[in-house]
């Protein structure tokens, strides 16, 4: 499989665990509540905070998920015909829409819940004021980073052609490859989707103190997971980048003075202590598959490897620029 591929595959499990997450979600929280919500559920307020319009309570509870399966679908259809016109090219608001789409609706489900909650009748439901303000700001969050992941992702640099490695003084190169791990990222998915549960299941006053305290620590090993579930490393005349998850961040650098050499090693998961970021008697190691591996040498004599495609032509680059720097 190419890197390529991987990094699309990925994707789309993320989307799709995304996706799934927020129906389960959008179901599941007015069905938790039944016994505490009256029959028809405020849907509407006024400009003054009072609810104006209702809903019964299988409408309030099915028509969110309906509006959620229908905006997906939309992105898949405009993004499989996006694809298929411009050779497999996928529009960059695709994880924004669905991003932002996600977390609104969610919010907003989540703020009905609470204002109809122990209310027998839903014209004496609370206000939303506030929630609709915390909830349009997580949407644009969530939506802006979904965006800035996407336009990452997209960005490709061709590796330098030729049967040798020789570097003409003066000109500019750059080597660019990723790796990705699927099953990091269905787990990442999956603690994020539960963190997510969590946190409506507070917001709509379903749950206590306990949601958030289970929230936090599933919400920061998400993003822990997601940072080691993907890399990418860049060798430029400025020396080797190495960046982590779909933002880029957080990020190794060493210019090409602090390394002595480069070569490639084959390493395993076992051999390394198992997946991720990985620290032994090897040095560092980013393991994402096992396989060939672009490994560095520090000029403190420290290694740091990353399981990379093409890790032989990243190596060669980078030797050619030390031997250059070192004439120099």
């Amino acid at each position: 499989m190419t890197d390529r591929a991987g990094h699309r595959k990925a994707a789309v499990w993320g989307a799709g665990g995304w996706v799934v997450g927020v129906l389960g979600v959008l179901v599941a929280l007015p069905l938790a509540a039944r016994d505490r919500l009256p029959d028809r559920l405020a849907t509407h307020w006024d400009a003054s905070g009072g609810p104006d319009s209702s809903m019964p309570f299988w409408a309030a509870t099915f028509v969110p998920a309906l509006i959620w399966v229908a905006m997906a679908a939309a992105v898949v259809l405009v993004q499989w015909r996006a694809r298929k016109s411009a050779g497999g090219a996928a529009p960059g608001w695709v994880g924004a829409t669905l991003g932002f789409g996600g977390a609104t609706l969610l919010g907003a489900q989540a703020s009905i819940v609470r204002a109809n909650l122990d209310h027998t009748d839903w014209r004496e439901a609370g206000s939303v004021t506030v929630w609709v303000v915390v909830t349009l700001a997580a949407a644009v969050a969530v939506g802006a980073a979904a965006l800035w992941a996407g336009h990452r992702a997209r960005v490709t640099v061709p590796p330098v052609a030729g049967p040798t490695m020789e570097i003409p003084e003066g000109q500019r190169f750059v080597w660019l490859s990723r790796t990705s791990n699927p099953w990091l990222h269905v787990t990442a998915a999956v603690t994020g989707v539960v963190a997510v549960g969590a946190s409506a299941a507070s917001v709509g006053g379903l749950t206590g103190a306990e949601a958030v305290l289970l929230a936090g620590p599933l919400a920061l090993a998400t993003v822990v997971v997601l940072c080691c579930a993907s890399v990418q490393a860049r060798v430029s005349e400025k020396g080797l980048d190495v960046t982590f998850g779909p933002l880029g961040w957080p990020a190794r650098r060493w210019a090409a003075e602090d390394i002595a050499s480069a070569r490639v090693e084959t390493r395993t998961a076992a051999q390394v202590g198992g997946w991720g970021y990985r620290l032994n008697g090897l040095g560092t190691t980013v393991m994402l598959r096992g396989g060939e591996c672009l490994v560095i040498r520090t000029v403190k004599g420290k290694d740091f490897a990353v399981s990379v495609d093409d890790a032989e032509r990243g190596a060669a680059l980078l030797n050619s620029l030390i031997g250059q720097r070192s004439r120099g």
